[in-house]
C-alpha cells in the first residue's frame, strides 16, 4: 500500500485530472477489492481486502475533489501545508478578508438576503480564481505557493460557512 493515491488509479500526478478516467480507474480497483468478493476467503484476506477498498473510498475522495487534490499533491511533493500552525496570509487577502466580514455583518443587521447573495457570488468567483492559481502553481511546481493558495482557499472555505449560515439565519 505504498502507491500514492495517483499510482493507485494509474493516473499522472497532476493538478488537471480526467474524471471519466478516474472514475473509470476507481471502479476498476472497487471491483476487485470490494469485500463482497471476499465471502468465502480467510479473515486475512477479508481484512486486507477492506483496507483496500478503504484506501481506494479515501483516495477517489481526494483525487476528485480539486482542493483536496492540490494539497495532496502538495504533500506527496515534500510541502507540509501547515494548515494549524500557519495561518500567514498577504496583507491584501487579509484586508479583503476584513472587507468580507463587514459586509456580513451589514448583511445580517439589514438581513439583507441580496447582499449575502453578491457576497456569496464574490466568494465563488474568488475562490474559482484560485483554483485556477493553484492548478498554474503545481503545474510548474510550486509546491510551496500551492500550499499558500490551498490555505487561502481553506480560509474562503470557513468565511463561505459563515455566509451559509447567515442565510440559514434569514430563512429561520
Amino acid at each position: 500500500m505504498k502507491q500514492n493515491h495517483f499510482e493507485l488509479f494509474q493516473l499522472p500526478a497532476s493538478f488537471t485530472v480526467d474524471a471519466d478516467a478516474l472514475d473509470t480507474a476507481y471502479r476498476d480497483v472497487q471491483g476487485r477489492v470490494h469485500p463482497d468478493r471476499f465471502v468465502n476467503a480467510t479473515d486475512a484476506e477479508k481484512r486486507v481486502a477492506m483496507q483496500w477498498a478503504t484506501r481506494a473510498n479515501e483516495a477517489y475522495q481526494t483525487l476528485r475533489n480539486p482542493q483536496k487534490r492540490a494539497q495532496y499533491l502538495c504533500e506527496i511533493n515534500g510541502v507540509d501545508l501547515q494548515t494549524e500552525s500557519n495561518t500567514a496570509m498577504p496583507a491584501a487577502f487579509l484586508m479583503q478578508q476584513m472587507e468580507w466580514r463587514e459586509e456580513l455583518e451589514d448583511a445580517r443587521a439589514s438581513k439583507d438576503a441580496g447582499a449575502l447573495d453578491s457576497l456569496d457570488a464574490q466568494l465563488r468567483r474568488e475562490r474559482q480564481g484560485m483554483l485556477e492559481q493553484v492548478g498554474r502553481q503545481l503545474d510548474s511546481a510550486d509546491y510551496h505557493g500551492a500550499a499558500q493558495t490551498v490555505r487561502a482557499m481553506m480560509f474562503l472555505d470557513k468565511f463561505g460557512e459563515e455566509v451559509q449560515y447567515a442565510f440559514e439565519a434569514l430563512d429561520a
